[in-house]
């Protein structure tokens, strides 16, 4: 199966309930408490909750009011995307220490290749343990690892024995793996696939390798093919150290709906200079402006525009978002707006090419 592919040694790095964990970081009074990120008893959207929070079902993009019914306890605290950011970059330079082939998912979460690593440690299972001992001891949080041939059985392998664990899949192991893990458990299978794929009679990986890719391509148009190549341990995507980004966005749920477009304007000049500085801040421009309108009845519409320029100045950002408002009259009173800059000049960009690296089947993993 193997014999003729490039076997990698893939770490994936994610940190345990990290907006959280920050927050009880640097506010002991919080530790051991159930904590939610974002959202609040009345209104918006959990960004992230603590493990203690997590007992009670409460859980990211749930909205607030819900949460607290099920977790009475519950403390809200305000995110700190800068804070965020401030460890992210702590923890990435431990990353750095043992590989430059780092791809950066998010702020708490990334791809590392070790195949040929800084320190010569031919076992990829003991860097990840050596970095997840280094982030606790030098920066005082969790984080969970799988470790596999490639990046997506190692994204399965993390969630395995979170919080605080590891999970390696070796080479001759992948099989077996895949034949046994059930489909919700695949990396790109959603909860309206995973029905679907319920309703076909696919409940586990070795049900999914029963079906040719015709089968499948049939039933998931491109999607398909992944889907019978992945569970056959077959997934090919290097990792990236320069991952650019297609969008930069902001967004903001209100404590009332409004219902008055004289007030929304008020809100979007904060979200378009939010936005304005999120791009200079990364030096990058942007030709499309969508806006995102989430209404009362939390129904979703987004209207965008593409410029025959880039920018990345507050008040052409506003101005083009005015214009997105005005397009067609409002359906509802409104719960959210969020503006996003896609088409972004970082795309023109070329990312690095990585060589991939073939080794034997056997080897320390």
């Amino acid at each position: 199966m193997f014999s003729d592919l490039p076997i990698r040694k893939i770490i994936h790095i994610d940190m345990d309930a990290f907006y959280a964990s920050v927050e009880q970081l640097d506010n002991p009074d919080l530790k051991g408490k159930p904590v939610a990120v974002g959202g609040s008893e009345k209104r918006g959207v959990i960004s992230a909750a603590s493990y203690e929070a997590r007992k009670f079902g409460v859980k990211s993009a749930m909205a607030g009011n819900l949460a607290i019914k099920l977790c009475p306890e519950l403390i809200f605290v305000k995110p700190r995307f800068e804070r965020y950011a401030e460890i992210s970059k702590k923890i990435r330079k431990i990353f750095y220490d043992y590989t430059h082939l780092v791809e950066p998912l998010s702020l708490d979460e990334a791809y590392l290749d070790v195949t040929t690593n800084k320190r010569g440690n031919p076992s990829a299972s003991l860097i990840a343990k050596e970095i997840r001992k280094r982030i606790y001891d030098e920066i005082g949080l969790t984080a969970s690892a799988g470790i596999s041939i490639n990046k997506f059985i190692a994204k399965v392998a993390s969630d395995y024995n979170k919080p605080n664990g590891q999970k390696t899949v070796n080479p001759e192991e992948v099989i077996t793996f895949l034949e046994q893990l059930d489909i919700r458990k695949f990396y790109g299978v959603g909860k309206v696939t995973a029905e679907k794929m319920y309703q076909l009679g696919i409940f586990t990986g070795k049900d999914l390798k029963l079906k040719s890719i015709d089968y499948l391509e049939e039933h998931f148009g491109k999607s398909g093919s992944y889907y019978y190549y992945v569970v056959r341990g077959i997934h090919n995507s290097e990792v990236k150290p320069n991952r650019i980004r297609k969008s930069l966005a902001a967004e903001r749920t209100f404590s009332e709906n409004l219902s008055s477009e004289v007030f929304m304007l008020e809100r979007l000049t904060h979200i378009a200079e939010e936005v304005s500085r999120r791009l200079l801040k990364s030096n990058v421009s942007g030709k499309t402006v969508t806006l995102k309108i989430k209404y009362s009845d939390f129904t979703l519409q987004t209207r965008s525009k593409t410029l025959p320029y880039f920018i990345n100045d507050s008040h052409l950002i506003l101005e083009t978002a005015k214009d997105l408002l005005y397009q067609e009259t409002l359906s509802n009173s409104v719960r959210l707006l969020g503006i996003s800059m896609s088409n972004l000049n970082t795309e023109t960009k070329k990312p690095v090419e990585q060589k991939s690296v073939s080794v034997q089947l056997k080897f320390e993993f």
